[in-house]
């Protein structure tokens, strides 16, 4: 008797040690929270940009417990529904010429429902839910989370307004929390805000001195409370942006084609009033996985779908590709990430299902051509790669292009049939705000560098890094002083299925 005791206590040890050395993933599989906001640049935030006004103490929360990216962009887009094509890398892990939207589907299997993040999160086990504006995204990989409560809520109410998707994920936990599900979760916790029409709360467009402007034939008033104009700010741009008519640009209630101070000022004002009370969402969702015990095992993901500019340049809308509607916030905490650490990272949001899978334990489904960003959260390395691209033409062909590697970024523009051939090379360790001529700035670097003879060198090597990238990622233009080597319009119908295949 005594020896089979013995013998069961040897078990019961060895497999008390089997469980210690199983990988996180398979003892106690994290939680997701994805929180993705709809038109917002980093440089609202203070944790990019620490002489912004606006308080959000829920992400700089986010910010002092885990990990910002100084360097995350979201690719481009080939419409001038730039979320369009942003929600869909986020969903597939695609490029953004091989999404299933682009091309007509020509790069994209035709089997790539059954690789989406909900469908390989809910075939590994997880709980899925999601809440977030409707339209302009991915309806069919969206209607496959378990719980779908979406809608567009840009009001300034608690029902039409943020609140309302806060509201959503806190009625989902808490039935979580009534049922004793302790099965993984991933929340994709979207908002409408603070896109347009930015309609805030009367207490929160009163701290920013703003209104809600309607009337196009006079100027919001003038208020000191309101946000100081962009350290980029230009009263126009300084050539067409190549789309004509597009409606971010000249038809925005509040904003029309007015760039003046006192326009952009009210706007910004109404743009943070919008973003103070997503982050009040955000805290009331902090506080409830506190409450579940929840929070020290989920991982939280802080990002929006592109930047924004709002008289930066000149520019109100997203269709362009300077870093402050390129880049994207993008702030991570979670297990095992080093509280208020900065990295670049030089990602995309088409990293983010990798990096989902990555940390959950999950096999990357092969259709994924993101990277993984698990080593730069576990501090292993800094970037994930060297050379980011850059593309946007929703308006005239071929439009903008982008490339950066290092200090240095060339933009390129070809639009409104050929009569516009522009060409910007930015050293931005230098000049991180891509000063132009046109802002004045007395120092050499802070301006366009591309007609500068010393610098040709440079603009040799970031236009043959272009095209190699263009070559690349199968964009389908190329540009005036490019090779004709790409298609001169791209298909329109999707691919022929192979004989045979469903």
């Amino acid at each position: 008797m005594k020896l089979v005791q013995q013998s069961a206590v040897l078990l019961l040890i060895v497999a008390c040690c089997q469980a210690a050395s199983l990988p996180a993933a398979e003892k106690d599989r994290p939680n997701i929270l994805f929180i993705i906001v709809d038109d917002q640049s980093p440089f609202d935030l203070k944790t990019y940009n620490p002489d912004s006004i606006l308080e959000t103490p829920a992400i700089d929360r986010l910010a002092r417990e885990g990990m910002v990216f100084d360097g995350a962009y979201h690719m481009g887009s080939f419409s001038g529904a730039v979320c369009t094509p942003s929600r869909h890398m986020v969903m597939t892990g695609r490029t953004v010429w091989h999404l299933p939207n682009a091309l007509g589907g020509k790069h994209c299997p035709d089997d790539i429902l059954q690789h989406v993040m909900a469908a390989v999160f809910k075939h590994a086990g997880y709980d899925t839910m999601r809440t977030c504006k409707n339209g302009n995204s991915y309806a069919a990989a969206n209607k496959l989370f378990d719980v779908v409560r979406d809608a567009t809520k840009r009001g300034g109410t608690p029902e039409t307004g943020s609140a309302w998707h806060g509201e959503q994920v806190l009625s989902y936990l808490n039935e979580r929390e009534a049922a004793a599900d302790d099965d993984p979760f991933l929340i994709y916790f979207g908002f409408s805000h603070p896109h347009d029409t930015r309609n805030g709360t009367p207490e929160l467009l009163a701290k920013y001195g703003a209104t809600n402007h309607r009337d196009k034939n006079s100027l919001p008033p003038a208020n000191a409370k309101q946000p100081p104009l962009p350290v980029n700010y230009l009263p126009e741009h300084p050539f067409p942006h190549g789309h004509p008519g597009l409606r971010d640009e000249v038809a925005v209630s509040g904003v029309w084609q007015r760039r003046d101070e006192q326009t952009i000022r009210n706007e910004l004002g109404r743009q943070f009033a919008c973003d103070e009370y997503i982050d009040q969402q955000i805290e009331r969702v902090l506080k409830k996985l506190e409450e579940m015990n929840e929070l020290d095992n989920t991982y939280i993901f802080y990002t929006a779908d592109h930047g924004m500019a709002i008289g930066r340049h000149g520019l109100q809308g997203k269709q362009n590709l300077y870093e402050h509607t390129w880049r994207v916030p993008f702030i991570v905490k979670g297990p095992g990430i080093k509280p208020g650490t900065r990295v670049t990272g030089n990602s995309y949001l088409l990293d983010v299902l990798p990096t989902l899978c990555d940390l959950a334990g999950i096999e990357m489904p092969e259709s994924v051509e993101g990277r993984s960003l698990k080593t730069v959260l576990d501090g292993q390395q800094d970037v994930v790669r060297e050379t980011l691209y850059g593309v946007y033409c929703g308006g005239t062909k071929p439009g903008m292009r982008a490339v950066k590697r290092g200090d240095w970024k060339l933009i390129k523009y070809d639009v409104l049939n050929g009569t516009v051939h522009e060409t910007q090379l930015f050293n931005l360790a230098a000049n991180p705000h891509e000063f132009l001529a046109e802002h004045g700035k007395s120092e050499p670097l802070l301006t366009n560098l591309a007609s500068n003879p010393a610098y040709a060198e440079k603009l040799a090597e970031m236009e043959a890094l272009l095209l190699s990238e263009m070559r690349r990622l199968d964009d389908p233009y190329r540009l005036w002083n490019q090779p004709a080597d790409g298609p001169v319009s791209p298909p329109t119908q999707k691919k022929k299925k192979r004989p045979g295949k469903k």
